[in-house]
């Protein structure tokens, strides 16, 4: 059983940073690409970033130049440093990692969603 589970969501003014963190767990063989979406109200969910194994990124243009995807294999982490936030950042942002476990059969995970509120 593989699970994400995020960590780093709360509420900052508009201008500061957050970063946020997904740490994937489990019978673990190997992790392709690590991701975060996002899903403001009444719109579909988005891309935000997504990260492959060689750390080659890629990003939304609306968050081009203001977060910043990484990750630590050992650690089966992905990280959102998210900077000079604006409101219109604010919604659930959540963790994705497609997994290959025990079985070497790759899946795709979801992590169960963090809050981030920006203030104006």
């Amino acid at each position: 059983q593989v699970q994400l589970v995020e960590s780093g969501g709360g509420l900052v003014q508009a201008g500061g940073s957050l970063r946020l963190s997904c740490a994937a767990s489990g019978r673990i063989f190997v992790i392709d690409v690590m991701a975060w979406y996002r899903q403001p109200p009444g719109k579909q969910r988005a891309l935000v970033a997504k990260i492959y194994s060689d750390d080659t990124a890629n990003y939304d243009d609306s968050v081009k130049g203001r977060f910043t995807i990484s990750r630590d294999n050992a650690k089966n982490t992905v990280y959102l440093q998210m900077d000079s936030l604006k409101p219109n950042d604010t919604t659930v942002y959540t963790c994705y990692a497609r997994i290959a476990g025990d079985d070497y059969i790759y899946r795709d995970y979801w992590g169960q969603g963090t809050q981030v509120t920006v203030s104006s």
